[in-house]
Formats: structure tokens, C-alpha cells, sequence
């Protein structure tokens, strides 16, 4: 079995239950694939970007359970350290594992994105969160015109959203 159908099945069996967070990963995960794959990462960076996609909200439930919430500031924070439990005992490589934990502890932190991994993971989230969230329209067209940097992340999200060039800008 691929890395990424194991940490599917544990990232599953973490969530045990919680349906709703196992649906928000997985579509996360399939729309981080589909626009890594479009925009042609290399090998690497598409491993990297679907990891962190599937365990980017991990710390959720320990922010839960320590703090009887999980705002996004406290998934960045309980959520690295989870990740890395995780992925370790999977094997993944040590380099592997900074960048996912990186990525996890910063993925509600919209400024100074420093890779197409990290612009990737945002784009696909807010497709599931607009969507899970029920954005109005007004704060689609908005999220659009300020988060939305990749062709293929745009596009799907126009497609998605029935967004219109003019209504962004």
C-alpha cells in the first residue's frame, strides 16, 4: 500500500466517527492532487502537497480536547506536532516530515506563502470550506480575488463557484 492510501487509513482511523472531518481531508486531498497535478509540481512537491493535505487539520482534535475549541491559530499549533507522530511512524522521511509540519502549522496564515505546495493547500481548503462553510457569494468572489493564485486553483473555483472575471476584480 502507497504512503498516501496508509495515511488515508489512519487519518480515518483517527477521526473515527467524525465523518465530517474525514469528508473535509479527503476532498481537501483530491482537489490538492487534482491542482498540483495541473499546475506540473515535481514528484516531490506533489508528495509533500498531498501529505500535508490529508493530515492538515489534525491538530483539530487536540485543540478540542485541550482547549474545547479549534479555531484555526490553535490547529497551527497542535497540529505539527500530531502530524509529525504520525508520519514518522509511517517512515516518511525526515525532510518530508518538516515541510508537512510547516505547512500544517501554517495553513490558516495567508501571508508569505513560500511555495506552490503551501499556495496549493490553501486554494484547495477554502473549495471545501466555501462550500462546508456556506460562503455568500459576496465572500466567494472575495476569497477568489485575494487567495486564488494558481490557473488550475482558479478555474476550478470559477467552475465551482459560477464566479465571473469582473465580479473579482
Amino acid at each position: 500500500m502507497s504512503i498516501i492510501n496508509h495515511l488515508l487509513q489512519k487519518m480515518t482511523a483517527y477521526y473515527a466517527g467524525d465523518p465530517k472531518r474525514i469528508h473535509h481531508f479527503i476532498k481537501v486531498h483530491s482537489f490538492s492532487k487534482q491542482i498540483g497535478e495541473l499546475e506540473q509540481l515535481d514528484k516531490s512537491t506533489q508528495f509533500v502537497l498531498e501529505i500535508a493535505s490529508i493530515v492538515h487539520d489534525i491538530g483539530i482534535k487536540v485543540a478540542e480536547e485541550k482547549y474545547g475549541k479549534c479555531h484555526g491559530k490553535l490547529q497551527e499549533e497542535e497540529g505539527p506536532a500530531v502530524a509529525k507522530d504520525m508520519l514518522t511512524v509511517l517512515g516518511v522521511d525526515a525532510s518530508i516530515i518538516a515541510r508537512v509540519c510547516y505547512l500544517v502549522g501554517h495553513h490558516h496564515t495567508y501571508a508569505h506563502i513560500d511555495g506552490m505546495d503551501y499556495q496549493i493547500l490553501i486554494e484547495a481548503d477554502f473549495l471545501v470550506n466555501m462550500f462546508e462553510d456556506d460562503f455568500s457569494k459576496s465572500a466567494i468572489t472575495a476569497t477568489y480575488g485575494n487567495i486564488f493564485k494558481t490557473a488550475s486553483g482558479k478555474r476550478i473555483c470559477k467552475n465551482m463557484y459560477a464566479i465571473h472575471e469582473q465580479e473579482s476584480s
